[in-house]
C-alpha cells in the first residue's frame, strides 16, 4: 500500500491513532487534531524551542538505514539541542514531505521510530503537516521548558575555561563510514544528554554550553565564535569507544580525525570554571562519563579565518 492509496487525510488519522497510545503528558493542554497544539510550562519556566530536519540522500539513505531508525535519529537530534539549553522536553511537531509512491509501511516505520524516543524522553507529538515532495524527509520542531533564566548558551565562555565533553566521540560516524564502504547498515542512535543538560543548568561555574552535531571541531568553533578566544585540546584525552582505533585502521581511516569531525555524537560540549568540579565529580553529578579535553585561552580575533572540518551543508 502507497501514501496515493490511503491519501492525506488517513494517513494523518494513522499517525493520530498511533500517537494516542502514548500517555498523555501534563504539559499538553491541546495536542493532534486542531489548527494548533497548546503547550503550558510551569511557573517560573522559559520556553525553549529548537528545529532540525532529517533529507533524505543528505542525512539518511533507504539502503543503508531502517525507517525506524530514521525517526528515532529525527527527535534524538533535536532532544540534543534542549538538552545543550538545560531544557526539559514539552512536546513536539512533525513535518513530514515523501513521494506518493512511498509504501506507507516505511511511513509506519518512522513514525514508530518518532513514538519509541518520544515515549523515552517525555516528549509527546503534538501535531504536524504533511506534503507531497521529490524526496522524504521529516523536519521536526521541539517545544521545551527551563527555569527561568537558568538556560545554558554558546556565550558564556572565558578565558581560563576548562574544555569538558560527555560520553564518547567517533562512534556514529565509524558506524556511518562502515556502512558506505560495506553496504551495511546504520543501527546505533545516540542519546540525548536531557539529564546532564538539566543538572549543568542548575551548576555554578558553567560558561558555554552546545551539542556536537557537527563535530567537535565545528562545534567548538562556534563555541568561540566571535569571542578573542582559542581552545587548545590534548588529543590524547579524546574519550573514544573501545575498539575504535582498530575499526578506523579496517576502513582506513583516521582515529583522530574522524573523532573530531565526524559528527553526530549528540554529546554536550561544555566550558567550567577553573574552580568548578573535576571531571570525575562530574561524572557522579551528571550520571555520565565526562571527559576534561583542554582549555580555553586569550587569542586574536581574526576575521576571515579558515572554517573549521566537520559538517557543512552548503
Amino acid at each position: 500500500m502507497r501514501l496515493d492509496e490511503i491519501g492525506e487525510f488517513g494517513l494523518i488519522a494513522r499517525i493520530a491513532r498511533a500517537a494516542a497510545r502514548l500517555p498523555r503528558s501534563r504539559g499538553v493542554v491541546l495536542g493532534i487534531g486542531d489548527d494548533a497544539a497548546v503547550l503550558r510550562a510551569r511557573s517560573g519556566e522559559d520556553l525553549v524551542t529548537t528545529t532540525d530536519a532529517l533529507v533524505e540522500d543528505v542525512h539518511f539513505r533507504w539502503r543503508s538505514e531502517s525507517p525506524r531508525s530514521v525517526g528515532r535519529r529525527a527527535l534524538v537530534a533535536n532532544l540534543s539541542d534542549l538538552a545543550a539549553m538545560g531544557a526539559r522536553p514539552l512536546g513536539f511537531t512533525l513535518a513530514l514531505a515523501a513521494p506518493a509512491s512511498l509504501p506507507v509501511r516505511i511511513v509506519d516505520g518512522l513514525v514508530a521510530g518518532l513514538l519509541r524516543e518520544a515515549l523515552a524522553w517525555g516528549c509527546p507529538l503534538v501535531g504536524g503537516n504533511l506534503s507531497a515532495a521529490r524526496e522524504t524527509s521529516l523536519t521536526l520542531s521541539v517545544l521545551g521548558a527551563v527555569a527561568r533564566g537558568r538556560a545554558l548558551t554558546r556565550s558564556g565562555t572565558r578565558p581560563g575555561d576548562r574544555i569538558l565533553v560527555t560520553g564518547t566521540l567517533g562512534a556514529a560516524a565509524l558506524e556511518r563510514a562502515r556502512a558506505e564502504r560495506r553496504r551495511g547498515r546504520v543501527r546505533r542512535v545516540p542519546e540525548p544528554r536531557l539529564a546532564a543538560g538539566r543538572a549543568l543548568a542548575r551548576m555554578p561555574g558553567v560558561g558555554g554550553c552546545i551539542d556536537i552535531s557537527d563535530g567537535l571541531d565545528a562545534d567548538l568553533a562556534r563555541l568561540l565564535a566571535g569571542l578573542p578566544l582559542r581552545a587548545e585540546l590534548a588529543a590524547e584525552r579524546l574519550p573514544l569507544p573501545r575498539g575504535f582505533a582498530a575499526g578506523c585502521a579496517g576502513l582506513g581511516l583516521d582515529p583522530q580525525r574522524l573523532a573530531r569531525r565526524g559528527g553526530e555524537d549528540y554529546e554536550l560540549l561544555f566550558t567550567l570554571r577553573p574552580g568548578a568540579p573535576s571531571a570525575s565529580r562530574l561524572a557522579r553529578r551528571l550520571g555520565v562519563r565526562v571527559s576534561e579535553i583542554g582549555r580555553v585561552v586569550r587569542s586574536a580575533l581574526r576575521r576571515g579565518a579558515s572554517s573549521p572540518g566537520g559538517w557543512r551543508h552548503f
